[in-house]
C-alpha cells in the first residue's frame, strides 16, 4: 500500500529533509512507484505538484529536495496502486475547496466494496477509493455543516466520525488539512514526532543524512511530523492506535 508524509509547525518551515527519507522509499528503499505528490499550505493558497513517475525518478521530486519551500502545513504522498491505473489524476494529496479554504486530503489503505452516494457537489476526477472517500468525506462533512466551517471540537469530533465509517470497508490511514491543522486518523499504521527546544540531530533511515536542528531553528519552533513509518533511526517515535483521529496545530499534538 501507500505511504503517507505530513508536517504542521507554529511557523514556516521546509520539509526538505523528512521529503529526501520519504522519497527514497518512492522506488528504491521501498516499492512505492506508482506516483507521488506533495501539498504545501501558503496562507490560503496551496502549492501542489504531482507526478505519475516514481519519486525517486521524478524531476519535480528533485526539485523539491533542493527548493525549501516553506509552510506550516504539509501532505505528501507515494503510491502503490491497489485501485485505479497508474496516471496523473490518481496520484494524492488531493485537493477540494469548501466556504473559501483550500482541503487538502491523502490516504493509505484499500477500501472493498466503497461505492459512496455522491450528490454532485464533490465528483471523482480519477478512478481510485481514496478519492471517492474524500469526496464523500467533503460531501458530508457540507452536508453536516452547511453554513459555515465548523470550529475545530466539532470538526474533529465529526471526522472521527466519518473516518470510522469510511474505515469500516477496509483499510483507511488519511491526512487531512485546511491550512489551519492537520488531521490524520489511523486505520492500522501511522506515527508521529514533536520536535521543540531544545532540538538535536536526526539521521534519516532511508539516506546517509543527518540534520542538527539546533543550527537551523529557534527556540520558539515546533513541529510535528507524521508518517506512515519512521524516518529517522534516532528519535521516538510515537505510534498512533488504530481507530484514533489526532489533530495537530501549531507543532503539537492535542489531546
Amino acid at each position: 500500500m501507500c505511504q503517507l508524509l505530513g508536517m504542521n509547525c507554529n511557523t514556516p518551515t521546509d520539509i526538505v529533509f523528512s521529503f529526501t527519507g520519504f522519497a527514497t522509499r518512492g522506488g528504491r528503499t521501498d516499492e512505492h512507484k506508482d506516483g507521488w505528490g506533495i501539498a504545501f499550505f501558503e496562507g490560503k493558497g496551496v502549492r501542489h505538484f504531482v507526478d505519475h513517475q516514481a519519486a525517486i525518478d521524478s524531476p519535480i521530486a528533485e526539485l523539491i529536495k533542493r527548493y525549501p519551500i516553506k509552510s506550516t502545513n504539509v501532505i505528501a504522498h507515494i503510491r502503490k496502486a491497489t485501485q485505479g491505473v497508474i496516471a496523473l489524476e490518481n496520484c494524492h494529496p488531493f485537493v477540494r475547496e469548501a466556504w473559501g479554504y483550500q482541503w487538502v486530503f491523502a490516504h493509505n489503505g484499500d477500501l472493498k466494496e466503497f461505492h459512496p452516494q455522491l450528490d454532485g457537489s464533490y465528483l471523482p476526477i480519477g478512478s481510485t477509493d481514496s478519492e471517492r472517500a474524500f469526496c464523500y468525506l467533503m460531501q458530508s462533512l457540507r452536508q453536516r455543516f452547511a453554513a459555515q466551517v465548523p470550529e475545530l471540537p466539532a470538526l474533529r469530533a465529526f471526522l472521527s466520525e466519518i473516518c470510522r465509517e469510511i474505515a469500516s470497508h477496509g483499510t483507511f490511514n488519511m491526512m487531512l488539512s485546511n491550512g489551519s491543522a492537520l488531521f490524520a486518523y489511523c486505520s492500522s499504521k501511522l506515527h508521529y514526532i514533536e520536535r521543540q527546544h531544545p532540538f538535536n540531530t536526526a539521521a534519516l533511515s532511508d539516506e546517509d543524512v543527518s540534520v542538527d536542528f539546533a543550527q537551523v531553528t529557534t527556540p520558539q519552533d515546533r513541529v510535528a511530523v507524521i508518517v506512515t513509518e519512521p524516518l529517522t533511526t534516532n528519535e521516538q517515535w510515537t505510534a498512533l492506535q488504530a481507530g484514533e483521529l489526532k489533530v495537530f496545530v501549531d507543532g503539537c499534538a492535542l489531546d
